[in-house]
């Protein structure tokens, strides 16, 4: 019996437009209530824009936001992680000595920071993932502890720069989740380990989850759950670790298959 449906948003979920049909999802988020399950969005978007995102449904739905920092669930943070902003300077100081032409989007409790002198095409492409965004001259004015620090490289060399990263593997979680991004968080912080928090708090188990995802960041999700479906545009090492392999993040494959899955756990079971 499934319980719980997380699904990764972008590269799954979310279309190449990074919309969803929106009708769709009205008609299975009646399925999914009506069988009394919990629906999560597990991603790297900022917990603000998710809700921006699902609009009437902002409230119902659970929130495993901002690279799996945070869970929020009726405008509620029940569950929030953070990296010490001393250990955040100095990955930052890393980062922009490696790479003088990345973005680093450094978010605190208050907003995504970034820099002033971005471009306005990248600070664009900050907004589809951070609502609340927060410019600076320089990333040594921030006091707070960080939720995370992530990196976008539109030349995709983020592999590249992982390597320069290595120090901080003891005290952070770094993941390269594609070829364009980074993400980095509090030690041991992920998304299998904050769902596994959730499942707790749902009282919910590994047998009765399901999850998609596509990227590199997902296989601890996956991980997770015994319903495990990666996208048909997964990595090779995603689709390797998920149980099924569904459709593409374009053709609504998240909706489609929960809809289907859904709908075979309503039928009644025949008499033996």
């Amino acid at each position: 019996m499934i319980k719980l449906i997380i699904s990764d948003l972008d590269g799954t979920f979310l279309n190449n437009q990074g919309d969803y049909d929106r009708q769709l999802f009205t008609k299975v988020y009646q399925q999914i209530a009506k069988q009394d399950v919990h629906f999560v969005a597990c991603t790297g978007k900022q917990c603000e824009r998710v809700e921006e995102l699902f609009g009437d449904y902002r409230d119902k739905i659970w929130i495993v936001g901002d690279s799996a920092t945070a869970i929020k669930f009726n405008g509620e943070f029940i569950y929030r992680s953070f990296l010490a902003n001393q250990l955040g300077q100095q990955i930052i100081s890393t980062l922009e000595q490696v790479n003088k032409n990345h973005v680093i989007i450094a978010c605190t409790a208050n907003g995504a920071v970034i820099k002033a002198n971005l471009p306005e095409r990248l600070k664009q492409k900050v907004r589809q993932s951070y609502a609340a965004m927060i410019e600076v001259d320089d990333f040594k004015t921030i006091t707070d502890d960080f939720i995370k620090i992530t990196v976008y490289d539109e030349n995709q060399q983020c592999l590249q720069t992982r390597t320069h990263l290595t120090p901080y593997d003891n005290q952070a979680y770094i993941v390269v989740s594609e070829a364009a991004w980074i993400d980095i968080t509090e030690h041991n912080v992920h998304k299998g380990n904050t769902i596994k928090k959730l499942q707790q708090l749902l009282n919910v188990d590994y047998g009765q989850t399901m999850a998609f995802g596509d990227g590199y960041n997902d296989i601890e999700l996956l991980q997770q759950a015994q319903y495990s479906f990666a996208m048909r545009n997964a990595f090779d090492e995603t689709k390797a670790v998920a149980r099924f392999i569904t459709g593409y993040n374009d053709e609504s494959a998240v909706l489609k298959t929960i809809q289907l899955m859904l709908d075979l756990q309503a039928q009644p079971k025949a008499e033996s």
